[in-house]
């Protein structure tokens, strides 16, 4: 099945206002740039972001990179995600979390990957003692376990993934570059819909099965990426 499509703008075509968008990378690690900038460019509001960082600025010229984006734009309802990076610095961040109309649920980094994990899994959740003892476990369910406090968290699932590779097939099946096989990877089977975009894209049997990092089962289309600011 030939799941490539022709241009990013066409990829978030159905991602509507309200919609939960999951969004691969660490810091600018692997971020699916391209896909992202045609989010933004759509416009589509209330949106909620589940990504490990809410993306980064340039040192040298200051210019935002990643989800930052759609906050900026005015787009984002929510952030889930570990931390909400550099971006936190800049008013047009800060007067809307003030004001709540931005909100944040902050998950400890390990959590939110075994989160994300248990969605794509198909899993109920899991005890973990991270958290216990904090604001993190107002709310939840607690439990001992061998002795100690462990709190449940839910699975995270998203109606969209946006990931990024550096290869990709027709078919959808994925390989990472290096460190961008971060939340990419784990994000990917985790949404109703997963869109991948590739900095290389390929025809199907042009690399080996076992070298494949994300099966083409878990991703919807594939777009090769227009234009790369931060190629990593």
């Amino acid at each position: 099945m030939d799941k490539v499509v022709k241009s990013s703008d066409e990829a978030v075509a159905d991602i509507g206002d309200g919609a939960v968008v999951m969004s691969g990378g660490f810091g600018l690690c692997g971020i699916p740039e391209n896909l992202i900038r045609a989010l933004v460019a759509k416009g589509s509001r209330n949106l909620t972001i589940i990504a490990n960082n809410l993306g980064s600025t340039d040192s040298k010229d200051g210019k935002i990179y990643g989800v930052g984006l759609l906050v900026r734009n005015a787009q984002v309802r929510k952030f889930i995600g570990s931390f909400p990076g550099p971006i936190a610095k800049f008013p047009w961040f800060m007067e809307p979390y003030r004001s709540k109309a931005l909100e944040l649920e902050i998950i400890p980094q390990g959590t939110l990957n075994e989160r994300i994990r248990c969605a794509a899994a198909g899993l109920g959740g899991f005890y973990t003692p991270t958290g216990v003892g904090t604001p993190i476990e107002e709310g939840k369910e607690k439990r001992v376990l061998g002795g100690r406090e462990h709190i449940l968290e839910l699975p995270l699932h998203a109606d969209f993934a946006l990931v990024k590779a550096h290869r990709g097939d027709r078919s959808g099946n994925l390989i990472y570059r290096r460190s961008a096989r971060n939340y990419n990877p784990v994000m990917a089977p985790a949404a109703s819909v997963t869109i991948a975009e590739v900095e290389e894209l390929c025809e199907v049997g042009a690399f080996d099965p076992d070298g494949v990092h994300t099966p083409g089962l878990f991703v919807s289309m594939v777009v090769k990426g227009e234009r790369y600011e931060k190629r990593y």
